[in-house]
C-alpha cells in the first residue's frame, strides 16, 4: 500500500485537532491517526509531585524514536500499538490503541517539525497558525474541562514552559512547513485544498 504521511503541526489551542479530526471525517478508514502528545516519555519511576514539574513542552519530553519506529511499521504494512497518555496522572496510560495501515496517516503535534528523522517520513507537513491570546483561551478552557486541571496550574505552566518552548521550538518550526494554515479547520478554503489533495491519493489518482 502507498501510504502519504501528512504532518499536523502548531502551537497549543491552535487548531491542529479541529483540523485532523475533519480530514478523518471526511475519509473515514482510509485515514488514521497518531497523536504526538501519546508518546510522551514514560516515568513510572518519578513521584505525581515530581511528574508535575516536568517541561512537557520541550523536545526531550517526547518518545520521539517510538514514533518513529511505528511509522515506519505502518509503512511496510504492520499493525501498531500507539501508546496513551492520562494528563490527570501525568504519565503514560496502561491502555494502547490499536492503528491499522491506511492510505494515509496523520501525524499531529506541537513538536513534529523539530525532528528531521521525523519530517523526512513525511509527504506534506502542514503548521496551523494561531494568535496566541486564542491559543492560550482555548489551552485554558480545554485544560480545566476536559483534563481536569486547576486555572492555576494552566496559567502557570503556560508562562513558564508552554510560552517560552513554543518561542524557541514550535514557531521556528513553521517555516519547516510545506502550508501553513491560519486558524486551522476553520479555514474552509485551505481544508477543501487539502481535503482535494488527500482525495487524489486515495482514488489513485
Amino acid at each position: 500500500m502507498d501510504i502519504m504521511i501528512i504532518g499536523i503541526a502548531g502551537g497549543t489551542g491552535s487548531g491542529k485537532t479541529t483540523l485532523t479530526l475533519r480530514l478523518k471525517e471526511q475519509f473515514g478508514e482510509h485515514v488514521s491517526v497518531l497523536y504526538h502528545d501519546n508518546y510522551y516519555k514514560q516515568h513510572d519511576d518519578m513521584p505525581y509531585e515530581q511528574r508535575c514539574r516536568l517541561n512537557y513542552d520541550h523536545p526531550d519530553a517526547f518518545d520521539t524514536d517510538l514514533l518513529i519506529r511505528d511509522i515506519q511499521a505502518l509503512r511496510q504494512g504492520e499493525t501498531i500499538q500507539s501508546p496513551t497518555y492520562d494528563y490527570t496522572i501525568h504519565n503514560r496510560g496502561t491502555a494502547t490503541v490499536e492503528v491499522h495501515p491506511t492510505k494515509v496517516v496523520l501525524i499531529e503535534g506541537i513538536l513534529i517539525f523539530e525532528n528531521q528523522t521525523l519530517r523526512d517520513l513525511m509527504d506534506i507537513k502542514i503548521f496551523v497558525d494561531t494568535d496566541a491570546d486564542v491559543r492560550i483561551l482555548r489551552r485554558i478552557l480545554r485544560d480545566v474541562k476536559e483534563r481536569g486541571r486547576s486555572l492555576d496550574s494552566v496559567v502557570s505552566q503556560y508562562l513558564t514552559t508552554v510560552k517560552p518552548m513554543h518561542e524557541q521550538f514550535v514557531e521556528p518550526s513553521k517555516r519547516r512547513a510545506d502550508i501553513i494554515v491560519p486558524e486551522g479547520g476553520h479555514n474552509v478554503v485551505a481544508l477543501d485544498m487539502i481535503i482535494q489533495r488527500i482525495k487524489s491519493h486515495v482514488d489513485g489518482l
